[in-house]
């Protein structure tokens, strides 16, 4: 079992290579063995988007969740997986995970209500509808991975604080995610950001895409900005209650996440633009040595 682990945690790492992008950066510096931890759920996490997102219809996306829901539900009860999930690397390495890490499973089980939610996209009326959605999808993912990091040695009774914060810091994340991909997906027919944003600032989401109102336009970006903003802002204290050993991640992922905001708080016509909003591979790796550079300095 012991080499089927190994060889199941090296395919979660290629995965997350190939496909987490941004948060490679910041998850690679993770030290093992919460590193394959955290490689694993994301490879899971993943496979289940990709699941919901090749389906034909929204009920077959539904049906799939379904099922990844039940197989979960086995493991939760520790019982056997169906029988076409036997031997899928990232299940293995997940059962590995969730032995030796207190990964909450409601976490993991909120994170599929989200898939779901987008499977049938409905678009969001108000900003709690869209936090709703951006917990669900990414501040269940930092959840997950903050019982992965573990905290502070004298923090530990600070985790109830710690997991609001993560929370809050997984909305910021997702916020800039909307923003930045605001016109790939309302070109593929979903809007995510909130109608009531689009009364207030007298827009709709075909003017917005086509900027026609550009002082409105820009207003309305720059409020959602600031919403995003003061989500990062909120969030701080959270870098300082985790385990030392795992703040370089945090902290290069954050710095990303937050460079991608500040590009559109400079320009925030950029989120219609034919480019999409990105941090250079150089910038970034950048970020990852300085992350680095700043553990040490700080356990010296």
């Amino acid at each position: 079992m012991e080499s089927d682990e190994s060889a199941a945690f090296a395919f979660c790492r290629d995965v997350a290579k190939r496909r987490a992008r941004n948060f490679y950066y910041g998850l690679c510096l993770t030290p093992e063995p919460r590193r394959s931890a955290i490689y694993t759920i994301y490879a899971w996490m993943r496979a289940a988007d990709d699941e919901a997102d090749n389906a034909s219809s929204p009920a077959e996306a539904r049906d799939r969740l379904a099922e990844r829901r039940e197989a979960l539900s086995r493991f939760v009860r520790d019982e056997a997986l169906p029988a076409e999930r036997r031997g899928d690397p990232i299940w293995v390495a997940l059962r590995a995970v969730l032995r030796a890490f207190p990964v909450n499973a409601d976490d993991l089980f909120a994170m599929l209500d989200g898939l779901e939610e987008d499977s049938e996209h409905l678009g969001y009326t108000t900003r709690a509808d869209l936090r709703r959605y951006c917990y669900r999808v990414a501040s269940t993912v930092g959840l997950v991975c903050l019982s992965i990091w573990g905290m502070r040695a004298d923090a530990a009774n600070e985790l109830p604080k710690a997991r609001a914060l993560a929370e809050r810091r997984g909305i910021a994340f997702q916020l800039t995610n909307i923003l930045r991909d605001f016109a790939q997906d309302d070109d593929a027919g979903r809007v995510y950001l909130p109608q009531e944003d689009f009364a207030r600032h007298g827009l709709t989401p075909a003017a917005l895409r086509e900027w026609r109102e550009p002082e409105k336009c820009a207003a309305m970006v720059a409020d959602l900005a600031a919403w995003a903003r003061g989500e990062y802002e909120a969030s701080a204290p959270l870098d300082a209650m985790i385990d030392p050993s795992c703040r370089p991640t945090l902290w290069a992922m954050t710095q990303i996440y937050s460079g991608l905001l500040r590009k559109i708080e400079q320009s925030p016509e950029r989120v219609v633009g034919s480019r999409r909003i990105r941090l250079q591979s150089a910038h970034k790796a950048g970020i990852a040595a300085t992350a680095v550079w700043r553990s040490r300095r700080d356990a010296w």
